[in-house]
């Protein structure tokens, strides 16, 4: 029956069995069998609903085998938002009541045309597109609330305009802001608990007989997102997902809102058909069946996954549970049917298709001109000069481990850590004591690599370091972090360098150290006995392991996802910049980089019969199925991820 009252004046059954045929076929999902008529039932107000997920700021195609997907057999070739905005004319034509949104992830991606200028060409496309609204992602956080909210969302530059935000947009204006607003109902400031931005909002529909009919959009953000590598915020917390939602949706009710829609960024896998469902699994899965019956519909995110499917709520009624893949593969369409006199949604008339963002048609001239114009100026941006340098850094190691990038990449990552914290950092409840050292996974156990290239002396310009070269180098798009540890975990870490791999050899996974440290390793040792506390000096003084130290490393590092446990746990954690920005920042900062001396750590007993630095062994870049190399953001997001899901499935938070 209808959420929240009678059918009206037709006479429709539900079948909550429809499940099985409808989840289990290609096309659109149907609530009953009569939905398939449901255009015929003209004394309902219709209303569609139209959503993309995870576009993650792929302008211009989906990356790598993304760019395919598949619904009943048959392959389709996706992505580009000109073609995105070519089929959202189509479906919105002759629609009155149409509403745009999305669950989470739209911005804050891995493509440099956007990336590189703060992910305002994302903002820009969406707004042309007419976004509505959108649920907070955990990547919407990866860079602070401040952010979000005062420059994502209001346009306020932050610190230069022109350089570090507030680009002259493809129309030559300045950035002024999303034209839509973000929610979330489930992050909050640790401190005082309360909301980060709005839980939900109420959108109106008109009867035609003078009459407005609220429909509610509640919207979640994955859980955890203030512990993510890239979203890492101290300051934030995310509250439980569906105790949040049954309260969003109660609230609504009471407000006499009887058409309810749970937008939520975290998701599900079900099945490589992106137009129906297959052995749903997951978190969004799992709520999907105990949510409140009153919300008559559930939009997902997060997973990257695509599917489309009726599932039953907790009283059997089915109601669309979608996700729209990512990377602007897809557009979801859910039509609901309101009864005009009540403003419940007829639940046995709802339907909803995925629709593939496919490149056949002729692309949106505006987007197309928008896409283009981003494109241009990153080519010229990344030719940018920013500085120079006297002579090449590579990840070319030593003996004992150590790289010119290496000691680059850790002197840098100290810089970071002593920096004092803009306006706009504003979810760090602890004080900002700078860093007195600095550590970076050059080759971590688990995980990847800060460092992505060499940076190579230009002999032409005479060493200029461009833009795009710093950009390149180092980082994945998280932030240097600084926390409080013990001398004691700082020789465990660096003890943790060495380990027995399961073919019994001894691996090393080395930390390169900021300038102030050098310390000394027993290549006869076994592993987890090679360091003497007495052999590390900081500033010139010997290590303490009672003290506590101030350090600094990237977020990886200190949550535990490049194999460093002894790094995790430190106390009163600040966020710093994130790091592609911070390197450039680095780099403008320092004017001239030149390579440092090999000589921050030392092998004792290297000639002794027994003695065995260890093999280094670098993480691979993942790839896609067609070979091509994941983006840096992915690859590092995916390995940190630390969640699976069904069928070893690795969540790509």
């Amino acid at each position: 029956m209808a959420s929240g009252g009678g059918i009206g004046r037709r006479s429709f059954f539900t079948a909550a069995g429809a499940l099985a045929t409808t989840a289990a076929v290609g096309g659109p999902a149907f609530a009953t069998g009569h939905a398939r008529d449901a255009a015929t039932a003209r004394e309902y107000v219709d209303v569609q609903l139209l959503s993309i997920t995870d576009l993650h700021g792929y302008l211009q195609a989906a990356p790598g085998d993304n760019a395919v997907v598949t619904s009943a057999g048959r392959r389709y070739t996706v992505g580009g938002v000109a073609y995105m905005a070519a089929h959202l004319k189509r479906l919105r034509a002759g629609r009155a009541h149409s509403f745009f949104f999305a669950p989470g992830d739209l911005f804050s991606g891995w493509e440099f045309d956007a990336a590189a200028f703060a992910d305002e060409p994302t903002i820009e496309a969406l707004n042309r597109m007419g976004l509505d609204f959108a649920s907070a992602g955990n990547h919407e956080f990866d860079k602070s609330p401040a952010f979000l909210t005062a420059h994502m969302e209001d346009g306020v530059p932050f610190p230069v305009a022109g350089r570090d935000d507030s680009f002259p947009d493809s129309r030559g204006r300045r950035f002024h802001g999303a034209d839509f607003p973000f929610y979330s109902a489930n992050i909050v400031r640790t401190g005082s608990g309360r909301r980060v931005l709005p839980a939900y909002n109420i959108e109106y529909v008109k009867t035609g007989k003078g009459r407005r009919l609220p429909i509610g959009f509640i919207h979640l953000t994955a859980i955890g997102t203030e512990g993510f590598p890239a979203s890492y915020q101290p300051g934030l917390a995310s509250k439980e997902e569906l105790a949040t939602a049954n309260r969003c949706a109660a609230e609504l009710k009471a407000r006499g809102v009887r058409a309810i829609v749970l937008s939520m960024h975290d998701g599900a896998v079900a099945g490589g058909d992106f137009d129906s469902g297959s052995n749903p699994a997951g978190p969004a899965y799992d709520l999907a069946l105990r949510a409140s019956p009153d919300i008559d519909a559930i939009v997902t995110g997060h997973w990257h996954c695509s599917f489309n499917m009726m599932v039953p709520d907790p009283k059997g009624v089915p109601r669309p549970f979608v996700e729209a893949g990512c990377y602007g593969q897809l557009v979801n369409e859910i039509n609901l049917r309101l009864d005009p006199r009540t403003g419940a949604v007829v639940r046995e008339l709802t339907t909803s298709v995925n629709h593939p963002n496919t490149r056949d048609v002729t692309p949106d001239p505006e987007l197309a001109e928008t896409v283009a114009y981003w494109k241009g100026y990153a080519a010229r941006r990344g030719r940018s000069r920013i500085g120079t340098q006297s002579a090449s850094f590579t990840r070319a190691r030593d003996a004992a481990g150590q790289s010119t990038m290496g000691n680059l990449a850790a002197d840098w990552a100290l810089w970071a850590g002593r920096r004092h914290l803009g306006p706009m950092n504003d979810a760090n409840p602890h004080r900002n004591v700078p860093a007195e050292l600095a550590v970076v996974a050059v080759a971590p156990r688990t995980g990847q690599a800060l460092i992505a290239g060499d940076l190579l002396y230009d002999e032409p310009s005479g060493g200029v370091i461009t833009f795009g070269h710093a950009w390149n180098a180092v980082g994945y798009g998280a932030p240097i972090v600084t926390v409080t540890v013990t001398g004691q975990q700082i020789h465990d870490a660096l003890e943790q360098q060495w380990y027995v791999s399961e073919h019994g050899g001894l691996r090393y996974a080395p930390l390169a150290v900021s300038h102030n440290v050098r310390y000394r390793f027993d290549a006869t040792g076994p592993a987890g006995d090679r360091v003497a506390p007495a052999d590390v000096w900081i500033n010139g003084r010997p290590l303490d392991p009672r003290r506590s130290y101030r350090i600094a490393a990237p977020s990886h590092t200190l949550i535990d996802k490049d194999g460093f446990p002894a790094l995790a746990g430190g106390r009163e954690p600040v966020r710093h910049t994130r790091d592609f920005e911070s390197f450039v920042a680095f780099v403008r900062a320092h004017g001239r980089l030149t390579p440092t001396p090999l000589n921050r750590v030392t092998v004792a007993n290297a000639a002794a019969p027994r003695a065995v630095v260890g093999k280094v062994t670098v993480p691979p870049v993942p790839r896609h199925r067609d070979g091509s190399p994941l983006p840096r953001g992915e690859a590092a997001v995916r390995a940190a991820a630390g969640r699976e899901g069904p069928d070893g499935f690795v969540i790509p938070c």
